[in-house]
């Protein structure tokens, strides 16, 4: 019998739509999990035990009067700061704990495809972070190593993923927070092209860069519920009205003959951790090995790039943040409440000096890529690191982690385009490494060929943490 809680999202809706195992068997086994070992990681804020079992039974009775949904009985969490009906919506903070009164449209749509929600999973506080470490919900923990962050802000995502606590996920992305949990916990994050997929129901950090997109075990569970989440929606102008590809096709190409893979040394390679350097270099074979073209390629300072994406990001944060905490600020951790008041010390010129700034660095984008067709990184310059550093040596510098995990993937918040984290290997202490590839504006489909035919070729992606030493009970 197969395990349910360790199959492929495609695997489990076909299982379902023919009714060879229902829908309830398969949220049992991932609620059998949670049980059993979520209390040694924290990843979730709200575990819906009846709630899911209940929309499992109704799966199945749409499955037994006929009714198609290609991702039938599939087990999904929800960062928590998308809206579930029903259920609390808390940011990661103790001051918002509404409970919603309709489902994120990315939501709606995974439920219609046959999802069913299992839980919201921990965040950092208003998303605003990148170890997910939450005074408010508890910690989240790396299953690798209890000891390390499992990234941030979408952390609990990415443990849920591990763990089997769930097959898929909807996590954000506004400065790298798909993608740097996906690395450092060993699964598959994708961030979107911004429009692709709408954002209502959301609690907004950023609105010109916050992104929502699918996290998973493989990238062709990334394809299938990227299928479902994505198109145009009237309740999010910023959603685009481009018509949605074939993912899942995509996702089955093996054969990288006349792809371009470029390679920046500048920035991306030249520092890394040890461990995650040789592991790289390790990993950009094997696209040749599968057709690929490697090239070498000359980018443009990234410096600049990031002080425009904090220019933007502090002061949206900061208005859509501002009543909440002028009226509730003392019951908000004490390191956000200034990230979230910076935003009132740039000036309006300076906020639209880096919006301008920002459509540069697009159109300096966009004519880099003729070069190539993608662009392959680190997704973070070093593995997961110990609960409560804030500082790495790194290249013989001590360096501040904020700056060390985010300025591998915030260029592409600002610029809007699409990336995908895959695992590419483990460091020496058995911690997971990522790599990053990145596309041009809606072209998903190109990122999702090479995640997958890398996938083809490697088994990084299949490994799992030991979770038999989180047992608690």
């Amino acid at each position: 019998m197969i395990d349910l809680t360790k199959a492929s999202v495609r695997a489990v809706g076909a299982l379902v739509r023919d009714r060879q195992v229902s829908a309830v068997e398969v949220v049992r086994a991932a609620q059998e999990r949670i049980e059993r070992y979520e209390p040694a990681v924290n990843a979730f804020v709200t575990v819906l035990r009846e709630e899911s079992l209940k929309a499992a039974a109704q799966v199945d009775r749409d499955v037994a009067a006929g009714k198609f949904l290609p991702l039938a009985g599939v087990p999904i969490a929800i960062k928590d700061s998308f809206h579930v009906q029903g259920v609390k919506t808390t940011a990661g903070s103790k001051v918002l704990d509404g409970v919603a009164a309709e489902d994120a449209t990315v939501v709606a749509r995974l439920k219609a495809a046959g999802c069913v929600v299992v839980g919201k999973t921990s965040l950092h506080e208003f998303a605003f972070g990148f170890t997910s470490q939450n005074p408010h919900h508890g910690d989240c923990k790396n299953p690798w190593d209890l000891t390390r962050i499992p990234g941030g802000s979408s952390g609990g995502n990415a443990v849920a993923l591990a763990c089997s606590f769930a097959l898929g996920a909807v996590g954000g992305d506004t400065g790298g927070s798909i993608r740097m949990p996906a690395a450092l916990c060993g699964v598959d994050g994708l961030k979107v092209t911004y429009g692709r997929v709408s954002r209502h129901g959301g609690i907004p950090l950023s609105w010109s860069m916050d992104t929502v997109g699918p996290m998973a075990r493989n990238v062709g569970d990334l394809a299938v519920l990227l299928q479902a989440m994505a198109g145009a929606d009237p309740k999010d102008p910023a959603a685009s009205r481009k018509p949605v590809p074939d993912y899942a096709e995509a996702a089955r190409g093996v054969d990288l003959q006349g792809v371009r893979i470029g390679i920046p040394h500048r920035h991306f390679f030249e520092v890394l951790e040890p461990d995650v350097g040789a592991t790289l270099q390790d990993a950009l074979p094997i696209f040749k090995g599968l057709g690929a073209t490697l090239v070498d390629v000359d980018f443009p300072a990234v410096d600049p790039v990031v002080g425009a994406h904090r220019a933007i990001i502090f002061s949206e944060a900061a208005a859509a943040h501002d009543a909440l905490v002028r009226e509730r600020g003392g019951e908000i951790a004490p390191e956000i409440v200034p990230l979230l008041q910076a935003g009132h010390f740039f000036s309006a010129p300076q906020y639209l000096a880096a919006q301008q700034a920002r459509r540069r660095l697009i159109d300096d984008y966009r004519r880099l890529w003729r070069g190539f067709d993608v662009l392959v990184t680190p997704t973070s310059p070093i593995a997961a690191t110990p609960i409560g550093a804030t500082t790495v040596t790194l290249g013989g510098k001590e360096r501040p982690l904020v700056r060390v995990y985010l300025d591998h993937t915030l260029p592409f918040n600002l610029t809007g385009q699409p990336a995908l984290s895959i695992p590419c290997g483990f460091t020496n202490k058995m911690l997971p490494v990522g790599l990053q590839l990145v596309g041009r504006p809606f072209d998903e489909g190109t990122l999702l060929r090479l995640g997958a035919a890398f996938e083809s070729a490697t088994t990084w992606h299949e490994k799992r943490p030991p979770v038999d030493r989180l047992k608690t009970s």
